[in-house]
């Protein structure tokens, strides 16, 4: 009779009162990493001074590495493995200075069970905020909830007053008085028109998308679905790569020069 070795499954662990730990994903490119490693470290540093004063300890989940030179969690297995010493209630804050490939934290995200917040910089020249927005919609797809919140400086009120509520209540409210839902009876009414017409024709004359590389950059929430897309008549045809670069080669200097003309 054959003997399994059945896998042993580790005790999660507990989070301490006061502790928060924190994430920080980054790009997949190591010179990328490298090159923004520095605005990382800064905006962490702020952030563990910001939640010191309200007297709580931010925990790194994982080391800045030596040899690679940055502190980055840079691809999907790292970061499996990352959340594996991380107690599965505890708070977390996802920061994020600059561009970040979000399914290199998405498998621990999904099933993290603590208040996640993600937190970005305002910069002109690091995209945090972009990498924030593109982190959000990816969770805002798989269903996990997130609060969010930014700032300059991490010193001033609306940061201060946000990081307050969230680790008070375990989420951030922002005023949203601003929102409103669409009134259809205000669209232009030659423009429904057609852009109805377009849709009904799309239906039933169906299109095809060719798509190269699906959540390039990391991109989870640019993934549509395609059992979203096929109601609406669109279908995918998914191309390789490997397929483009062929053909290239099949492309003379001249009949690219006119398409670059």
């Amino acid at each position: 009779m054959a003997e399994y070795q059945f896998p042993q499954i580790v005790t999660p662990l507990i989070a301490n009162i006061g502790e928060v730990f924190l994430i920080a994903s980054g790009d997949l490119r190591l010179a990328a990493n490298q090159t923004c490693w520095p605005a990382q470290t800064e905006m962490e540093q702020q952030i563990a001074s910001a939640f010191a004063a309200l007297g709580i300890t931010i925990k790194r989940a994982h080391a800045y590495d030596e040899a690679l030179k940055h502190g980055f969690i840079w691809n999907q297995r790292m970061g499996m493995d990352v959340f594996k010493a991380i107690p599965p209630e505890a708070p977390l804050i996802v920061a994020v200075a600059v561009w970040q490939y979000s399914y290199h934290v998405l498998a621990g995200l999904r099933g993290h069970h603590g208040p996640i917040l993600t937190i970005a910089n305002w910069s002109g020249q690091w995209p945090g905020l972009v990498g924030l927005l593109n982190l959000n919609g990816s969770l805002t797809k798989i269903g996990v909830k997130c609060s969010t919140i930014w700032s300059e400086d991490f010193r001033d009120e609306f940061f201060l007053n946000g990081i307050r509520q969230w680790l008070r209540e375990g989420t951030i409210t922002h005023d949203t008085r601003h929102v409103r839902d669409l009134n259809l009876s205000q669209l232009p009414k030659e423009e429904s028109r057609l852009g109805g017409a377009l849709a009904r024709q799309l239906k039933k004359d169906k299109a095809l998308l060719g798509i190269f590389d699906e959540g390039c950059m990391g991109m989870y929430n640019a993934i549509i679905d395609d059992e979203l897309l096929n109601p609406c008549g669109i279908y995918k045809e998914r191309f390789s790569q490997s397929a483009l670069v062929a053909e290239i080669r099949l492309v003379s200097d001249a009949e690219a020069g006119k398409a670059r003309a």
